[in-house]
Order: structure tokens, then sequence, then C-alpha cells
């Protein structure tokens, strides 16, 4: 098993993930050229002008079985995936978990993913497939801006109710208004309203919370790519997940 992960900056971070991963999966680093850091024996590395482009383009050729995103700039990373893999945006589900342990799945997490009904729809069918590979509660809680009660009070609130009301019939999952310190615990599926309120969520729990963020699947590919922030402080959960699904996917 083979998982590549982008090294560009803070390469040590990265090599450090590699002491706790089974020694089964083989880490391949992608760096940039003149960078020659000492690797342990189930660790490669791959140097080039465009590290990004070069994991990219080994993930869609098979060369590697799974990739994490690492310390890749995520514009141009995301861009070659997205390229890549045919597709004209990309659909992340995040697995978090709490300080006190709650682990869970949120969903939209980039800021121009699920904006519409349509978009939370599909994105809820996939993190409900993504949830039953790796063990989590797959029940659905989606998030609006307020309360139903808060109905009359502003427009935007009025719409956000609205639509996690629909979301919530037409899924069969449950609508947790503004409640997100009730829905977590209880659902293994968070829905943000938009993809902003959800990229917030993320980084409040991740930066400020002391939560954490265990890597956020691409859904809508056929390949295995985990993306991760670079402000991460260890990625082995990240490469588990990554190696975990491409196992799941060799299985079926």
């Amino acid at each position: 098993m083979i998982v590549g992960i982008g090294a560009v900056s803070d390469a040590e971070t990265v090599i450090s993930a590699i002491a706790g991963l089974p020694e089964e999966i083989t880490l391949r680093l992608y760096l940039p050229p003149g960078t020659a850091p000492l690797l342990p024996a189930h660790a490669e590395a791959v140097s080039g002008q465009d590290p990004g482009s070069m994991m990219v383009s080994d993930l869609a050729a098979g060369r590697i079985d799974a990739a994490v995103r690492g310390t890749l700039p995520a514009s141009s990373t995301l861009s070659a995936l997205k390229e890549a893999s045919g597709v004209d945006h990309l659909e992340r589900v995040a697995l978090l978990e709490t300080a006190y342990g709650v682990r869970f799945l949120l969903a939209p997490v980039g800021v121009d993913e699920g904006w519409t009904v349509a978009q939370k729809v599909a994105l809820i069918a996939k993190a409900q497939n993504l949830a039953r590979r790796i063990g989590i509660d797959d029940s659905v809680a989606v998030l609006s801006g307020g309360r139903i009660g808060d109905i009359g009070r502003q427009l935007q609130v009025d719409r956000s109710l609205a639509d996690g009301e629909l979301v919530a019939r037409l899924t069969s999952s449950v609508h947790a208004e503004i409640l997100i310190e009730d829905a977590v615990g209880s659902h293994g599926v968070i829905i943000a309203p938009d993809g902003i309120s959800g990229n917030l969520i993320f980084r409040t729990l991740v930066f400020i919370g002391n939560g954490a963020a265990h890597g956020a699947p691409v859904v809508n590919i056929d390949k295995i790519f985990v993306d991760s922030s670079r402000a991460s402080l260890n990625y082995s959960n990240a490469i588990l997940l990554a190696a975990s699904l491409a196992n799941y996917k060799k299985s079926y």
C-alpha cells in the first residue's frame, strides 16, 4: 500500500507521522527540488518543480493507492485534482473529533461547497456512504441559521430554516436547526447551512476548541484523496484514513 503526501514545507512534521504507521504502508513524500530529508525504511521521496501535480498524476495513473495533501498548497493541488478527475468541483467531507473525543463527519467544509438544497442532498448521500465505510454512525443532522421560533426575524434566517427543513425531509434526516451542540454526539453526520459556516465550524473546533481534524476525503471522484490543513501538527490520522479507504476500495 503506497500513500502519497505533499511535503513542500515543514517536511519534518510530515516525516514525524511515519513513526506511528503500520509497516505495510509505504509513504511517498512529494518534495520540492533540493530537499533530501532522512527517511525511515518504509518511506520514499519524489522531488520536482511541481510536487502537487506530480502526486495527482501518480494518483490518477494508479502509481499510488491514495494521497494526502499534507503541506501542498490548496488552490493549485485541488485544481490539478479536478482536472485529472474530470470534475468541475470537489466535494469534501471532514472527519472531526471534539476535545472530548466525539468523532463526526462534517460537510460542506469548502467555502464554495453545499450552497443549494440539491448540493446538500448529494453531499448527505456521499457522507453517509463514507460514514459506513469508516465505522461512523450514518444518522444525519441538518443545521440551519436559527431556531424555528426565529422565523420572521430576518429573511436570510428564514431561507436557511426553510432549506434545512426541505433537505431534512428529502433525505429522511433530522433538522437540528442551529443547535449544533445537540446534533454532535447524537448524529454521526452534520450538515452545515453552507460552505462558509461549515468552514467556520471546522476552524473553530480545530484551531480554537482543542478539537482534531483527521482529514477530509474528496467524495465525488473515484480516487482516494484526503484533504488536510497545512496548519496540522499531525498527519498520521489522515494517512491512516487514506489507507483505510484505499483498502476498502480494493475489497469491493
